[in-house]
């Protein structure tokens, strides 16, 4: 199958193309594509070397499916004529996420509502996928009212630049700022722009996605999401009212049937969800769960995830997985 993937030189770019390796996805012919800046430059796949694109040859190439990670600009532009050229894309940028036109897919949980005729697909917000991927198999069970999230998110969800910033302060080296505050021993209560109601888009990415990936409308949810300085992992901790009571056992037992999660819940042995231990890592990490004694039917509990792989590349080959199993492709 011959695979493009849109922003191949950037940090998520890089690690799909990773991700596409390490999974063994069928890539007969890869098409790397990014801007015009990096037309000519050579990406490595398998141990061959291929020389990135721009946008319209990789449209011309044919591809079966173009993973695109080039900013919602990129998207909004060409996603639609890679589309018209009947090649599937995956976009993991905020473009598509909440038209109503297209999907907004995590396989673990909605999979099932693709369709061959899909050709802009979303790939959710990092912290979401998280998220639903340990929270819907308890909204089946016990029916979730209420999420409070607070997230604890890394610098590579900001990018090349974000990373920068931080090794640059710790090494006492001025460089460009992705933040307007040091993101070295401190922490920084907002992620992208503020809105009119006072919550980031962040923010609001969390509340409208969980709904639409969910499918439940009635879920309420509110969000804090934290820029901290650590290099890979988003860290979540999410209180959840459910219409249901439920026991703590079985809520493990659910969790650890629960397809893409880990449970790593061990108070006697000190064990929990760290972003040490998700490093590299494709499950969603589950920990800390315990009942909230303040009120009915409601549980606390930690989340952790490789933001750069389950929360965006490897999502996204997970998508297009689905969609060639299921001959879509």
């Amino acid at each position: 199958m011959k695979v493009a993937v849109v922003g191949a030189t950037g940090l998520v770019g890089t690690k799909m193309l990773q991700v596409l390796a390490e999974r063994n996805f069928p890539v007969t012919e890869l098409v790397p594509v990014a801007s015009e800046r990096s037309v000519g430059k050579e990406v490595t796949f398998k141990g061959a070397t291929y020389k990135v694109v721009s946008m319209a040859d990789g449209i011309a190439a044919k591809p079966a499916v173009a993973i695109f990670s080039a900013g919602g600009g990129t998207s909004l532009e060409w996603a639609p004529k890679y589309a018209e050229a009947g090649i599937t894309v995956i976009d993991n940028s905020s473009a598509w996420r909440m038209d109503a036109t297209k999907k907004l897919v995590v396989p673990e949980v909605n999979a099932d509502a693709l369709t061959a005729a899909d050709k802009i697909i979303a790939n959710p917000n990092c912290s979401t996928i998280q998220m639903v991927v340990a929270l819907n198999p308890l909204h089946h069970k016990y029916t979730i009212k209420r999420i409070v999230v607070s997230t604890y998110q890394s610098v590579t969800g900001t990018g090349k630049k974000g990373v920068d910033q931080l090794l640059n302060e710790r090494k006492g080296v001025e460089g460009e700022m992705a933040y307007k505050y040091p993101i070295d021993l401190n922490v920084i209560p907002q992620i992208d722009v503020f809105l009119d109601n006072g919550y980031t888009k962040e923010e609001m990415k969390m509340v409208n996605e969980t709904r639409k990936i969910m499918r439940d409308d009635n879920i309420r949810v509110t969000a804090t999401t934290v820029r901290i300085p650590v290099v890979g992992g988003h860290s979540e901790s999410v209180n959840i009212e459910f219409a249901n009571d439920f026991d703590i056992e079985e809520v493990k037992n659910i969790l650890r049937n629960a397809p893409g999660v880990v449970v790593q819940d061990d108070t006697a042995g000190q064990v929990y969800p760290m972003p040490l231990w998700a490093h590299e890592k494709d499950e969603v990490f589950v920990g800390r769960l315990r009942r909230d004694d303040t009120q009915p039917n409601t549980l606390n509990m930690w989340i952790v995830s490789d933001n750069l792989r389950k929360g965006a590349a490897t999502n996204a080959v997970q998508i297009a997985e689905y969609l060639a199993g299921k001959g879509m492709l």
